[in-house]
């Protein structure tokens, strides 16, 4: 008989198969994914804005006032022309309709991938967005090229917005830092994604209106075509995948959008439903103010006192921007003698004592005054990112960050409603109410935020004196 093979040994029968190669080393930083998508939506919106303005207005035979001077400042004829005011009423018609469209796919598109990513993984959750993106840019382009009809507009948004839309991103961004980071470092990570807003959106606002006013719409839409499809690209190769423990799940099922409402109506955690819908509250009316009172920034500037130059008003977005930056720096800082909750309470009140500020200004340097003041008003909103990631296991943060980014979205639809609302109808008494509204109803995420951390307090002091007087009643 022939002699039995020698034993494989054990070493050679365990090792594993190597993992596919990919293009570059996999990096553990989602940071440059989100910065990219940031820059290509920051420099899309306000383009898409002012192509329509043009666009519409050219077919209307409507070239825009004589003359450079800012509106509210000249002699008002420009506010009394009929048909400066159709244009001004199309243009806010179809971008209603194209932030509708987007908002109400995207809701459930980003409740169904966001779930979904807690068991395939992070990377799927931000390629297709990315790709989605880039698909509305290249819609985009074509319009401007072929000069199709602006309705396609809306079908790009509506293409985009079943892929995930940008809030997709942003839900898989933060998902990604909280699986990645501890407890107690999530905080300031979250505030460093937060800081990559604010760059994106300062270069995308100063560098995209220079750029059309040199080239027309066309050139700076490949940037955005090409940005967009960096993202994806990057999350495809570059990014290595955060969840642990990856596992096959279907797509389309129902229970993925249980996963978001279990974690609100869940019975047998009673504090946590609590928390997450009071933390949930407290980021709906600060994002809220943040979103309606920037709306207004530019409108407030070019009205009568302050009268601003485009190059003022291009100061004032990056000095607004440039909150993002202090705001981390702040945070850093403050973190090694406070904690958060109290980071978010002092955030809270720069932000509303800037609003007040601007609300009253009614000359240049009082303006960057109140900007300035706006240094830590930034510093809220990574808190109660962080603190409702906690609430969480982290098997439920895609689901989490995805309610979240739905409610970053209303956020969106609803100040726009109400804040470009109450502007017109308080210029009769005084220009700046808007900001000072959202000064007040900047006290109720405060009052909700330090509540929560008082009750926390007591009913941790409660259980540590239970737990000294235990051994003595023994």
């Amino acid at each position: 008989m022939a002699a039995p093979p020698p034993p494989v040994p054990e070493q050679q029968q365990q090792q594993p198969l190597p993992p596919p190669r990919r293009r570059c080393p996999p990096l553990p930083a989602v940071e440059p994914l989100l910065f990219l998508a940031t820059l290509s939506l920051g420099l899309q919106g306000p383009l898409a804005t002012q192509y329509l303005w043009d666009r519409l207005g050219a077919e209307r035979g409507y070239s825009g006032p004589n003359g450079s001077s800012p509106a509210g400042c000249g002699n008002g004829s420009t506010h009394d022309d009929p048909l400066r005011q159709e244009v001004e009423a199309l243009v806010s018609h179809w971008n209603l309709c194209i932030n509708l469209g987007g908002f109400f796919v995207g809701l459930f598109s980003v409740t169904l991938f966001g779930p979904w990513s807690d068991s395939v993984g992070r990377r799927p959750a931000l390629i297709l967005p990315a790709v989605g993106m880039a698909v509305q840019a290249a819609i985009y382009l074509l319009v401007m090229y072929r000069q199709l009809h602006v309705a396609y507009f809306l079908l790009g948004r509506i293409l985009s917005g079943l892929m995930g839309d940008y809030n997709l991103i942003l839900a898989s961004c933060f998902a990604y830092v909280a699986d990645t980071s501890d407890r107690r470092a999530r905080t300031f990570r979250v505030a460093i994604l937060e800081a990559c807003l604010g760059i994106a959106g300062m270069l995308a606002s100063i560098g995209g209106g220079q750029w059309r006013k040199a080239q027309g719409y066309i050139n700076p839409f490949w940037l955005v075509l090409a940005t967009s499809l960096a993202a994806a690209l990057y999350a495809a190769f570059c990014l290595q995948e955060s969840v642990k423990q990856q596992k096959p799940a279907k797509l389309f099922t129902l229970s993925h959008y249980k996963a978001v409402y279990r974690l609100y109506v869940a019975p047998e955690r009673l504090s946590s439903r609590r928390k997450l819908a009071l933390y949930s509250l407290a980021f709906f009316l600060l994002v809220t103010v943040h979103f309606g009172s920037r709306d207004l920034f530019v409108l407030y500037e070019l009205g009568s006192p302050l009268c601003w130059s485009a190059d003022l008003i291009g100061y004032g977005s990056a000095a607004s921007y440039l909150a993002y930056l202090s705001s981390l720096g702040g945070l850093r800082l403050l973190q090694l003698c406070l904690q958060d909750t109290w980071v978010a309470e002092i955030g809270l009140i720069s932000n509303i004592s800037g609003l007040v500020v601007i609300s009253l200004a009614t000359t240049t340097p009082l303006m960057f005054t109140g900007y300035g003041i706006l240094f830590l008003s930034m510093a809220a909103t990574p808190v109660i990112r962080a603190k409702l990631s906690k609430l969480v296991s982290e098997m439920e943060q895609g689901a989490l960050f995805a309610s979240i980014a739905c409610v970053e979205g209303l956020c969106s639809l609803v100040a726009t409603g109400v804040f470009n609302s109450l502007y017109p109808a308080s210029l009769h008494f005084m220009r700046g109410f808007p900001f000072l509204f959202g000064a007040v109803i900047l006290l109720i995420p405060a009052a909700i935020i330090g509540w929560m951390e008082i009750w926390d307090s007591n009913r941790d002091y409660s259980h540590f004196s239970d737990a000294s007087l235990s051994p003595a009643d023994d």
